[in-house]
């Protein structure tokens, strides 16, 4: 999962969907994670023995299981006999949506609006299940990751499908109709889904007109010149202009882009963001053996506890720690909700929690110092 934490060995399970024609040429285990569209792992076992320490030592784990992760997609694909994720009923009825509110019919080609289709129809569902999970867009951290994919989703049908106007919102209701029994969360929150994805997506076209805008401007006054690498990184940066959309408005133009300065004004970012979000965790301190930590917030205001582990983490150059209790009434981070904040008291001394999260099943409370 990371650098520390649980691990263990793992066991694949590939699936060669190709011709006898092509089988007969050449071995499929050949082909085996070598990044083939028809030779593919369909599922992977990872057998959990270990903690990973963080000076890379292991160390058994007290309960030992198997990890299992099936891609759902690619197993759709075999049991229905495509060759395509986005042939099968998954994605199918959001394609066919897509077509009926872009005009452009699908052909599952290579061609840029066949790309476009396939494009929109995966990120429907990333944005709808992340938002759905708590996760709503914005301009730094996990939000931004949303924020990009739609973005990415809106620019595919601005550039290649001729659409101007929001459209993800209108698949929505799609996917809540394949997905909603399923997933309650997406049907008890499609109404908040649709109006922040119908405002993101109002929101970057309006971006996108005054980033050509921009453009324009940036041409009139710079005629018969290179792109500077720096202006097209701004572009990127605050109107979420992908480089190739720069690149395509700049050939229309009969212009280049300085792609050596765009890459060294993104490396920048991508430094001061690693620095701004690396985190280094200590190894756990273990008090006290507990196999479960056991919630209790909605049965008391306040209880007798005993921390079972603590350990210090580093984030921005400054130092806190996780404490784990046996039991707590303190609410992890989880589904819209912020973590709960409170203290803890011993001996008079009170210690403030400002925030808690869960990872790996157990509630991690944030204080400043032990």
């Amino acid at each position: 999962m990371g650098e520390t934490g649980p691990c263990g060995a793992c066991s694949e399970i590939h699936v060669d969907i190709r011709p006898d024609s092509e089988r007969s040429k050449i071995d499929g285990k050949i082909l085996v994670n070598e990044d083939h569209p028809q030779v593919v792992e369909i599922w992977n076992l990872v057998f959990m023995e270990y903690t990973r320490m963080a000076d890379g030592s292991l160390k058994n784990l007290p309960s030992k299981h198997v990890d299992t992760g099936m891609g759902f997609e690619r197993l759709a694909v075999v049991l229905q006999g495509k060759t395509s994720n986005y042939d099968t009923d998954v994605f199918m009825p959001l394609i066919n949506k897509i077509e009926q509110i872009t005009g452009f019919k699908y052909h599952a080609t290579d061609k840029l609006e066949d790309v476009s289709i396939r494009v929109i129809s995966d990120h429907i569902r990333a944005i709808a299940f992340a938002i759905a999970d708590g996760q709503l867009p914005s301009n730094n951290g996990a939000g931004y990751v949303i924020r990009r994919i739609l973005r990415r989703a809106v620019r595919y049908a601005y550039t290649y499908l001729n659409t101007k106007s929001p459209l993800l919102y209108e698949i929505l209701p799609i996917l809540v109709q394949q997905m909603g029994d399923y997933f309650p969360e997406l049907k008890n929150q499609e109404e908040l889904i649709s109006k922040v994805i119908k405002e993101e997506e109002e929101s970057f076209l309006r971006a996108l007109e005054k980033g050509i805008v921009k453009f324009d401007d940036y041409v009139k006054a710079n005629p018969n010149k290179e792109i500077n690498g720096d202006f097209a990184f701004e572009l990127y940066d605050t109107y979420g202009f992908p480089i190739d959309l720069t690149s395509l408005m700049a050939d229309e133009k009969n212009l280049n882009v300085d792609m050596k300065g765009f890459e060294k004004a993104l490396e920048k970012q991508k430094n001061r963001s690693r620095k701004a979000t690396s985190i280094e965790n200590d190894d756990w301190v273990e008090l006290l053996e507990d196999d479960k930590e056991e919630f209790i917030g909605y049965d008391y205001l306040d209880t007798s506890i005993k921390i079972t582990k603590y350990r210090k983490v580093t984030q921005k150059n400054k130092s806190f720690f996780q404490l784990v209790f046996n039991l707590t009434p303190f609410y992890a981070e989880g589904g819209g909700q912020v973590g709960d904040k409170g203290y803890i008291e011993y001996e008079g001394v009170k210690t403030s929690i400002f925030d808690t999260k869960k990872e790996n099943n157990q509630i991690l409370h944030f204080v400043k110092e032990l």
